[in-house]
């Protein structure tokens, strides 16, 4: 293997001159070297040393080319994916995954016969305020955990039909778009959930795909997760509630480094995803009789870590963060997410 990994982006929309492009040049131990922008050449303003072009074809057959990242709409994900790995191609795939587990298990199937990388953009769980998040948990500084709330609330009342996202086709919707992310941390900060129930609806006039989302996550030792989203909160409920038998901890906002980014900043330069104290988390905890009032300092968020990962993922020196089963299964709550909103009940959680 070539000490840097030459990289592919496939696609060049929001995600792609947002998230990926930026981050991948951010990481010494990967190469952008190659963009497939379908239509125009507009990535050589900003990355004028790669190579453009506009058949994903070309970078299927670069033998110099050892990872192709997808940012396409998820309803083609599949496609791309698989054409990919079987190209020998390892693979970084925006989220969602895919719009259904059978896609999913197929295309893990895939990459395991080709002993091949495959990995999905989960970069949220390298957001600051859910870094924050884990290491409240993982040091018990709220005691035994027994309600947590997830929220991904915005004010984006003007929905498009033109915009996958809003067309109604399958892997669409704020559900699989916001939701994929929240059900991510939630699952790898609690794990499997034993049922699941929720309520699926479109709010605003002219979508055709779900725009609200609320699902609850039901454990065996009483724990409930709830996993909400709304496009119309002009007042955004806290992004994390955690309550425990010796505390809880709330935390409004979303992390800055979506906002660097489109400001031109990249990861590791001065500051970079660090919070001001006044958007610090609350936390309010009881331990040994002593009683802790505060702000809880954010741990500063570091997307460039995922894309570090993989790099070394790739070369075999660590074990991959973001695993594709692991994306597969926040799909299978979506889809019994969808179950139980037509069966209006809670149903068991089945992989």
């Amino acid at each position: 293997m070539k000490e840097n990994v030459r990289t592919a982006v496939v696609g060049y929309g929001f995600a792609a001159r947002t998230f990926h492009c930026p981050v991948i040049t951010a990481v010494p131990e990967l190469e952008l070297a190659m963009i497939v922008q379908r239509s125009g050449h507009s990535c050589l303003q900003a990355y004028p040393s790669v190579r453009a072009v506009q058949d994903v074809r070309e970078a299927y057959e670069d033998p110099d080319i050892d990872l192709i990242v997808i940012t396409t709409p998820s309803t083609a994900h599949y496609s791309f994916v698989k054409d990919a790995l079987l190209a020998g191609k390892h693979v970084v795939v925006e989220k969602p995954f895919t719009p259904t587990t059978e896609e999913a298990d197929e295309l893990i199937a895939l990459a395991q016969d080709k002993g091949l990388v495959l990995s999905v953009f989960h970069n949220r769980r390298w957001d600051g305020d859910y870094l924050t998040l884990q290491e409240v948990v993982r040091r018990g500084l709220v005691g035994r955990i027994t309600e947590a709330e997830f929220r991904w609330d915005r004010f984006s009342p003007n929905a498009d039909p033109s915009r996958w996202r809003d067309a109604g086709a399958e892997g669409s919707g704020t559900f699989y778009d916001l939701g994929v992310h929240l059900i991510d941390q939630a699952l790898t900060l609690f794990g499997l959930p034993d049922s699941v129930q929720a309520e699926v609806r479109t709010q605003r006039e002219r979508t055709l795909a779900p725009d609200y989302f609320d699902v609850s996550l039901g454990y065996p030792d009483g724990l409930k997760v709830s996993v909400k989203s709304t496009l119309l909160a002009r007042d955004p409920a806290p992004r994390y509630r955690l309550y425990g038998t010796e505390g809880s901890f709330v935390k409004y906002g979303e992390d800055p480094q979506e906002n660097l980014l489109k400001a031109g900043r990249l990861p590791g330069s001065p500051g970079w995803g660090e919070e001001p104290q006044e958007m610090w988390g609350s936390l309010v905890a009881n331990r040994d009789g002593l009683q802790f009032t505060g702000r809880l300092k954010t741990i500063p968020g570091c997307y460039d870590a995922y894309y570090r990962n993989v790099a070394e993922a790739i070369h075999g020196v660590s074990e991959l963060d973001v695993k594709p089963e692991q994306a597969r299964m926040a799909i299978r709550v979506i889809e019994l997410g969808m179950q139980s909103h037509a069966e209006q009940r809670r149903v068991p959680f089945t992989p």
